[in-house]
């Protein structure tokens, strides 16, 4: 009789995605698709979406009243919401544009994939915490005068750097999800840019011709 103990087992591959997803966003991707599940994603991105949110405070003027703490309360308790919706829209895009290019991937598969798109924000909560509390009015006041805190040029530094990134991951984990090229997913990804742009500027335009035209009246 077969002896199913002494069978070999695949391995499961070992990957962290909060450190692989820097330098190997398609390998994590691939290990988020295959080895997690959606809750774990959720999991994933509610605490990148938090540095998310934080940065988000730059100029909100009319949050100038609540206290520090309050306002880091609220960036917790909001990014996982922010995070299942923004993660949801995207992963809805990517899925249905990605078909322009005969992408493969589910959407189940583009939702756990680009929640790791939230990671590199999580850099920004220490920095944003530190700012918060040490000179909220230059964070939150859009006419602030005086002089900008030392900590003002590394938190926009970082913040720009991590957004960039964050968008090279999700090239890397669109045509892993799909299984098409990095030159296919960046135009997945930056197609429904254009149309949005597009849509929202004729918006704007309408807008302002009414506005105008009722001023005329």
């Amino acid at each position: 009789m077969e002896n199913f103990n002494d069978s070999p087992k695949e391995e499961r591959p070992n990957v962290n995605p909060f450190v692989s997803v820097w330098l190997h966003p398609k390998q994590t991707a691939r290990f988020m698709i295959n080895e997690k599940s959606i809750g774990f994603a959720i999991l994933v991105l509610s605490i990148g979406y938090i540095g998310s949110i934080m940065s988000g405070l730059i100029d909100s003027e009319f949050l100038s009243n609540l206290s520090p703490w309050l306002l880091a309360l609220l960036c917790v308790i909001l990014a996982p919401i922010a995070g299942i919706i923004g993660t949801a829209i995207s992963a809805l895009i990517s899925w249905l544009f990605g078909k322009l290019f005969k992408g493969t991937g589910t959407y189940s598969d583009l939702f756990k994939g680009l929640s790791l798109t939230a990671i590199p924000f999580i850099v920004l909560i220490p920095l944003y915490i530190i700012w918060l509390i040490t000179s909220p009015e230059s964070l939150l006041d859009p006419n602030f005068m005086g002089s900008l805190p030392w900590i003002f040029w590394p938190t926009m530094l970082v913040t720009m750097v991590v957004s960039i990134w964050s968008f090279v991951i999700s090239v890397g984990v669109v045509a892993e999800a799909h299984q098409i090229s990095n030159w296919m997913a960046f135009f997945t990804l930056f197609i429904p840019g254009i149309i949005l742009f597009i849509v929202f500027f004729v918006l704007f335009f309408i807008i302002l011709i009414g506005v105008i035209g009722v001023g005329m009246m």
